[in-house]
């Protein structure tokens, strides 16, 4: 097990990953259009495959993060990706880290939450209007769940 960041070394392997795993490495979210493939992050890999994939932005005070990706849930890949970005975040003097979410995705709420993210904010139909630019986002998420809303979360980095 390993986790490096993303180079030009490894950055086709990761184009890759986002081709098998989201048939497009373009996220759209109410911070953005971004193309992940693109993007600085970190690979989790065993035995030259990978099983994770975190990509992220830099803005002023905070690092976000613009993707998680686990093959393998529950085995420690997404903890182990969110404290090396966490890491790099603290070296950088960066005050927290942020992220956002689909109101369907409890999964990512409860991981988030365990680590001391916090829910701030509740962006109405952000889903919805990225829908308008990439139809195929669906109507319905997990658990059955209509796909609207984003939710923002934040770890802040320094005690105030």
């Amino acid at each position: 097990m390993s986790i490096k960041a993303i180079t030009i070394h490894n950055r086709d392997r990761m184009i890759q990953f986002f081709e098998e795993h989201w048939w497009s490495s373009q996220m759209i979210i109410s911070s953005g259009i971004y193309n992940c493939d693109q993007l600085d992050g970190y690979i989790y890999e065993e035995a030259e495959e990978i099983l994770g994939l975190l990509t992220y932005v830099f803005h002023e005070e905070a690092l976000e993060v613009i993707s998680l990706d686990s093959v393998q849930e529950g085995q420690g890949i997404g903890s182990k990706l969110m404290q090396a970005v966490e890491l790099l975040a603290k070296q950088k003097g960066l005050l927290k880290i942020t992220l956002l979410t689909t109101n369907d995705n409890l999964n990512a709420l409860k991981f988030y939450q365990k680590r001391g993210y916090r829910i701030v904010k509740v962006i109405p139909d952000a889903v919805t209007k990225a829908r308008a630019i990439k139809p195929s986002i669906p109507l319905i998420g997990d658990e059955g769940i209509p796909l609207h809303d984003e939710l923002q979360l934040e770890k802040l980095l320094v005690d105030y």
